[in-house]
């Protein structure tokens, strides 16, 4: 039984790189009922790199990564370790397409682990089915141990070349 994915979903899909957007399609239909999953997230403007870089930051950290210093938000938890904004897959690359994308578990329980390895688990059959290398977040070093060693983007998968 497969799931399908709505229009919001399918608009957050627009500007993914086509092999990934392939990928998340097989996965969903895959999906049983209990899996169903929504994504959060595709492609990022420069605007939300920025945004995303500078929590956790202050502004002489933005700064010298050349991000305007009114994005520094040392007070929120960080989200990105990257040293460039703009190296986030989700920033459409030279092909013009963005590389990475987020799913959740829909409803959207941030405490139910299961629920992301569950569909993570989807997501890795159908890029193994499709011939397409992905890497999901909360295993960036494809040993099969999530969240380990600071592992813990579990809605994160990208395109691994």
């Amino acid at each position: 039984m497969a799931i399908t994915l709505g229009p919001r979903s399918r608009s957050r899909l627009e500007r993914v790189h086509p092999d990934l957007v392939r990928v998340v399609e097989r996965a969903a239909a895959m999906a049983e009922a209990r899996d169903d999953f929504t994504v959060l997230e595709g492609v990022r403007t420069k605007e939300q790199c920025f945004v995303n870089f500078g929590k956790g930051r202050t502004e002489a950290e933005c700064k010298a990564a050349k991000v305007p210093a009114n994005y520094a938000s040392p007070r929120v938890g960080k989200v990105t370790w990257l040293g460039n904004p703009l190296a986030s897959k989700h920033y459409p690359r030279p092909d013009g397409y963005s590389h990475a994308v987020d799913l959740a578990p829909f409803p959207i329980d941030w405490n139910d682990l299961a629920r992301f390895d569950r569909v993570a688990a989807l997501m890795l059959d159908a890029a193994r089915i499709e011939g397409v290398p992905i890497r999901w977040g909360a295993d960036w070093d494809r040993d099969g141990k999530p969240r380990e060693r600071g592992e813990t983007d579990s809605p994160h998968f990208e395109l691994d070349r």
